[in-house]
């Protein structure tokens, strides 16, 4: 029987490799659409997403990008530590989603912070909280600049929320079925079964 041209209605079945492929798209934007075979859109997510990152970094000094210990000063609602720290600074709850580009942060909040330390030997602070008097500089200067970079690179998280969703969930539209061949004409012949 052929064709009348419009398209089944029916969604097409979620990828088998579905939640591989959105924990890789997690760790680097576009890698799960690769693994999949959509290289095209994994390769323009990948540069969309890590552009954005990586200017807002750039725009902010690498200083924008970090996750404080501040609970100790400020934890009105007595959340666990790490919890209120979010809640001091919820920008890196959103530059989180990035994926491994926005892990030194958190080995920074792990491993080297020290809230005595004014100077951060060069190579040692990038990720890591900037000194209060340092960050009051940086939010005064003249510009708004900074506060753009941290928007950016939320933003860039963000979006790769919507990446790995995309992996997850597949193409938005089914391929054709095999036996869907193009006639000469341009309209669609199927074949009988």
């Amino acid at each position: 029987m052929p064709s009348s041209g419009t398209a089944d209605k029916t969604p097409p079945p979620p990828p088998d490799n579905g939640p591989l492929a959105a924990v890789l798209s997690y760790l680097v934007p576009g890698l799960g659409q690769i693994y999949q075979g959509r290289v095209a859109k994994g390769l323009l997510f990948f540069v969309c997403v890590h552009v954005l990152f990586f200017y807002g970094l750039f725009l902010g000094d690498r200083k924008n990008v970090y996750l404080p210990d501040t609970a100790r000063d400020s934890n009105t609602w007595g959340l666990p530590r790490t919890l209120a720290n979010l809640y001091n600074r919820p920008h890196y709850a959103g530059q989180f989603w990035v994926g491994v580009a926005a892990w030194p942060a958190i080995w920074q909040y792990v491993h080297n912070y020290d809230p005595e330390r004014q100077a951060t030997p060069p190579g040692e602070g990038f990720m890591r909280q900037p000194p209060e008097e340092e960050l009051q500089a940086l939010q005064t200067a003249g510009d708004k600049t900074w506060d753009l970079a941290w928007v950016y690179t939320v933003i860039a998280g963000v979006l790769n929320i919507m990446v790995i969703y995309d992996a997850f969930a597949g193409p938005a539209f089914a391929p054709r079925p095999a036996d869907e061949r193009r006639d000469g004409k341009g309209s669609h012949a199927t074949a009988v079964a």
